[in-house]
């Protein structure tokens, strides 16, 4: 289980391969000047909500891993996040779709 920390201050447990992919959806696009909104569902155990959090450029952002070994990326996930964070409803996590072998490439 990964951390994404907001900030300094907001810190929230994802799945390391989800939080590998979401590494790269929400870099690409901050590295574009892009900004957009990040909605995730919570925890059961702080309340089963949901959290939206308004990324930019100049925001502080830390991935925090787990493990040690980088997990292959499955491209079509990257994408279908990346679709999905370009909507007007902003980022939030999709399920994994099914990857074909020439698609994931190692990170």
């Amino acid at each position: 289980m990964g951390k994404f920390i907001y900030d300094g201050a907001l810190k929230v447990d994802f799945d390391d391969r989800a939080l590998a992919h979401l590494q790269v959806v929400i870099m690409s696009k901050l590295r574009r000047g892009e900004s957009f909104h990040f909605t995730w569902k919570d925890d059961a155990a702080i309340g089963d909500g949901r959290t939206s959090i308004w990324l930019h450029p100049r925001c502080t952002l830390v991935f925090k891993f787990y493990r040690g070994q980088r997990a292959p990326l499955n491209l079509a996930w990257v994408d279908a996040l990346a679709a999905v964070a370009n909507s007007p409803s902003g980022l939030y996590i999709v399920p994994e779709p099914a990857e074909a072998e020439q698609e994931s490439v190692a990170w």
